[in-house]
């Protein structure tokens, strides 16, 4: 990485080649530069720093080790791309993460390490006062609902099973929507004023989530969407959205703050709710210890 690059083709090419030798703050700075070239292209250096979770001197250096004289240098390449309309942000995503794992083989124990260390760090960014209160918040508004449907498609579909399936031990009226063979909408059609969707969706986003919102939307139902960036197209509209960091070597997004996530909003609802909740969850494993359903252990 010693020569400057003058197209975006040629920076991504050098840091998938480069990617195994990078610090580890330098690696989270490359594969946000991959991921989010139209953030790199406008964005202010300190705004890309803080989404990438760098520092601005890290995005300074990895400019720097490209060749660049600096990263307004190095950022205009990405602004030209716009304007000659050969930027296409997609096209370098997953493809570009899974070529950062192919670099990697010979070196599997800085891979695992490197996939625990982002762990961490995706969970304790959202150990913030701001979600705490948040987190409260969404409890109230899923104590308060008639209904609250759950759902997440495709990579979130975990996120969302995880919740609904712990959610309703405690609350019966809560429910996975599916949207399967085409019934998206027939599962959604009873929800009303006085019910909450909880979304979960991450960058690519699902358009079948997005629709679910925009059904919600019209019939006046209270939102919970919890996604990846304020830039992301589940949030408008949303009665409470969270930001999670979703950083992985993997290509594909951690899901792990999600699932969290939803672990805290449910222990909440349990801690404000009523007494009746913990009737229901002392029901519920009663009944699954009569049918078999534990193995019982010494």
């Amino acid at each position: 990485m010693s020569s400057p690059h003058r197209s975006l083709e040629s920076i991504n090419q050098s840091l998938t080649a480069g990617y195994g030798e990078l610090s580890p703050q330098l690696k989270l700075a490359a594969r946000y530069v991959q991921d989010f070239p139209l953030e790199i292209a406008f964005q202010s250096i300190r705004k890309s720093a803080d989404a990438a979770g760098v520092t601005p001197s890290t995005l300074v250096r990895l400019a720097k080790r490209l060749g660049f004289e600096s990263f307004d240098t190095f950022r205009d390449v990405f602004q030209a791309g716009v304007q000659e309309g050969t930027l296409h942000a997609e096209a370098v995503r997953l493809e570009g993460r899974a070529s950062q794992l192919k670099r990697q083989t010979g070196d599997r124990d800085s891979l695992f390490n490197e996939i625990g260390e982002t762990a961490f760090e995706n969970i304790g960014r959202l150990f913030t006062p701001a979600n705490r209160s948040k987190t409260q918040t969404a409890a109230q508004y899923l104590l308060q609902a008639r209904q609250v449907a759950v759902l997440g498609f495709r990579d979130t579909f975990a996120c969302a099973y995880h919740f609904a399936y712990m959610g309703r031990i405690a609350m019966p009226n809560l429910r996975l929507i599916r949207g399967l063979e085409g019934g998206l909408l027939t599962e959604l059609a009873s929800l009303g004023k006085n019910d909450v969707v909880v979304a979960f969706g991450f960058d690519p986003y699902c358009a079948e989530t997005l629709r679910a919102l925009r059904v919600a939307e019209t019939a006046d139902v209270q939102t919970i969407v919890i996604t990846d960036s304020p830039r992301s197209p589940l949030a408008p509209g949303a009665a409470i959205h969270f930001n999670l960091s979703t950083a992985t070597p993997n290509f594909f997004p951690s899901i792990l703050a999600a699932i969290t996530l939803g672990e805290a909003i449910l222990a909440e609802c349990i801690a404000q709710g009523p007494d009746t909740l913990v009737e229901n969850i002392g029901s519920f494993e009663a009944r699954m210890r009569d049918l078999g359903a534990y193995v019982e252990t010494d």
